[in-house]
């Protein structure tokens, strides 16, 4: 475990390097948000369950400083619940189209991202800097994937790689996320890449 931590910090240097350069900075390192918009439903319905997840969130709203020590907790907690939760509909667990919760040891994308957001909230990581965003895959689904806003750009966490990203180096199309300021209100997000998108169910 210890060489495995080593190689995880040594990799922050070599993920600071690639930042500066000239094609990771054809896009912006943290995500232009525009105006308000309406949550997904499950999230709607998940507020309504436990207020207390969805409060306006006071403090220093700037993005957190990303450290080696924080990039490695990044980096274990993704792989972690990645590895530790199994992939279920919501249909097959609840029997509904749609329901978000922290899983056991079973979800969907969003089950993942809630777990992943509690787990590095207890690592002092703040609510303001641990996004849910609704995405849309080159297959024209839509996905949930937890955004860490840092000073180095936004990374995101996914339950399909292990593996964490820059969100202009994923494949995906960004859509909208929760607020910064309140974690019950969502924005609207402006990709600025040239993707097609087709019609998005709404999640």
């Amino acid at each position: 475990m210890k060489t495995i931590a080593m190689l995880k910090v040594g990799v922050f240097g070599s993920l600071l390097a690639g930042l500066s350069t000239t094609a990771t900075l054809a896009f912006p390192p943290n995500m232009v948000t525009l105006g308000a918009t309406s949550p997904p439903i499950g999230h709607y319905e998940f507020c309504k369950r436990l207020p207390a997840e969805c409060r306006p969130n006071a403090g220093d709203l700037t993005p957190v400083a990303l450290t080696p020590e924080k990039w490695k907790q990044i980096l274990t907690i993704n792989y972690d619940v990645n590895t530790r939760i199994q992939p279920v509909t919501d249909m097959e667990l609840y029997g509904v189209e749609e329901y978000w919760a922290y899983p056991d040891k079973a979800g969907d994308c969003e089950d993942y991202v809630l777990l992943k957001r509690r787990e590095l909230m207890a690592k002092g990581f703040p609510a303001s800097d641990l996004l849910i965003t609704v995405v849309l895959q080159p297959n024209g689904e839509g996905h949930a994937v937890l955004t860490v806003r840092t000073d180095r750009g936004d990374f995101v966490l996914d339950n399909m790689r292990n593996k964490v990203l820059l969100w202009s180096d994923t494949e995906y199309t960004y859509l909208k996320r929760q607020a910064t300021e309140d974690s019950g209100r969502w924005v609207k997000l402006q990709d600025g890449r040239a993707v097609a998108v087709g019609s998005v169910a709404s999640r």
